[in-house]
């Protein structure tokens, strides 16, 4: 029961992580601002809801759920590698395809921004 319960929570604080990277991309203004919760987010999530679904293996312990939980947890140790790797090649085909980041257009000064 209460393993469970942990189950639950952790599952939801990923999909939570996953909603909030799909918010970003969408809401963001550029390229370069979008690929940060794309990485970020998107990874956190994958980690909450893979730990949840290792844990919910685990709910009767034996050999085989327990390799097939390590398997989990090594398929989430590959995606932290290859995550951030990914959106660094991303982004750097971006400013070499000469994308130019995002900047406020507004009749506000230096000056008025720095206050």
């Amino acid at each position: 029961m209460l393993l469970d319960i942990l189950v639950i929570i952790v599952l939801a604080v990923g999909l939570f992580f996953f909603m909030g990277g799909a918010i970003g991309i969408l809401r963001f203004p550029d390229f370069y601002s979008r690929l940060h919760p794309a990485g970020k987010l998107d990874t956190m999530g994958l980690f909450m809801t893979m730990t949840a679904l290792a844990l919910y293996n685990l709910h009767h312990f034996n050999t085989a759920a327990l390799l097939t939980s390590l398997k989990i947890m090594l398929i989430v140790a590959l995606v932290f590698v290859t995550s951030p790797t990914a959106t660094h090649a991303i982004v750097d085909a971006g400013v070499r395809a000469g994308l130019v980041p995002w900047t406020r257009k507004d009749n506000a000064t230096e000056d008025d921004v720095a206050a």
